[in-house]
C-alpha cells in the first residue's frame, strides 16, 4: 500500500500502548474460587461485560469496573465484593507500557503529532501517559467525550477538538470491537492494527495495515 502521511496519529492506549491487566488482576483475586481449569472462561465473561458496560450512556470508569465484577460474579454464582473492584480500578494507573512502545512511537512523534483517544477517566489516564516514554499532543477520555470507544460519539468529540476529518488522519489499536471497526465506520484514512493477539484477526476487513509491533510504524508513514 502506498505510504499515507496523516495529519494526526491516533492511538488507544490501554491493550494498544499500556499493557492491560484486568484479566491478570481478575486471576489473582478469584485464584481462591475460580479453578484453574475455569479461569480463562470466568476472565472471558469480565471482558464481554465491560465491552457491555461501555455502550450505553456514559458513566465513570469506576463504575463500568464494579458493574462488570458485579455481574461476573452474578454469573458465577460467587459473592461479590465492592473492596475488589475498586482493587482492579486502583490499580490501572500503576500500568506501564509494552516493551515496544516508547521507541517505536519515538521515531515517529517528532515528525507527526501523536494523539490518544482512551476509554478511561481523567484522573487515571494521564499517570499511564507519564509511562509511555513519547510526547502526545492531545490526550481525549470517555470522560470528556461523554461517551466510550467503540461508540461513534467518543471519536466524533475528538475530531472536534482537532478540526481535522478522519479521512486525514490514522488509527492505530491492537483491538477491533473498541477501535478498528468504529475507524472503518468513520472513514479513517489508514486503519493501523498493533497485533497483540487480544482478538481474532479480522484483517484486511476494518483495518489497512498490521504491524507486529508499534517498531512497525514508522515505515508506514515513511519515516
Amino acid at each position: 500500500m502506498s505510504t499515507f502521511k496523516p495529519k494526526y496519529i491516533t492511538f488507544d492506549c490501554y491493550g494498544t500502548m499500556t499493557n492491560f491487566q484486568m484479566g491478570p488482576s481478575a486471576r489473582r483475586i478469584f485464584a481462591d474460587r475460580i479453578s484453574p481449569a475455569q479461569m480463562d472462561a470466568f476472565v472471558e465473561d469480565f471482558r464481554v461485560y465491560r465491552l457491555d458496560e461501555v455502550l450505553g450512556d456514559w458513566k465513570p470508569f469506576k463504575d463500568v469496573v464494579r458493574n462488570s465484577v458485579e455481574r461476573t460474579c452474578r454469573k458465577w454464582k460467587l459473592e461479590f465484593r465492592e473492596e475488589e473492584a475498586l482493587e482492579i480500578y486502583h490499580s490501572v494507573p500503576t500500568w506501564g507500557p509494552h516493551p515496544d512502545v516508547p521507541e517505536g512511537l519515538l521515531k515517529v512523534a517528532h515528525e507527526i503529532p501523536l494523539v490518544i483517544l482512551s476509554n478511561a477517566d481523567n484522573d487515571q489516564i494521564y499517570r499511564n501517559v507519564e509511562k509511555l516514554g513519547a510526547p502526545f499532543a492531545h490526550v481525549f477520555t470517555a470522560e470528556q467525550a461523554r461517551a466510550y470507544k467503540p461508540r461513534l460519539q467518543a471519536f466524533e468529540y475528538m475530531f472536534d477538538q482537532l478540526g481535522c476529518s478522519p479521512a486525514e488522519c490514522m488509527h492505530v489499536s491492537s483491538s477491533f470491537r473498541y477501535d478498528l471497526m468504529s475507524a472503518s465506520d468513520l472513514g479513517y484514512g489508514a486503519r493501523v492494527l498493533v497485533n497483540r493477539n487480544h482478538e481474532p484477526n479480522l484483517m484486511p476487513n476494518y483495518a489497512t495495515h498490521e504491524i507486529k509491533d508499534m517498531g512497525g510504524l514508522a515505515a508506514l508513514v515513511g519515516l
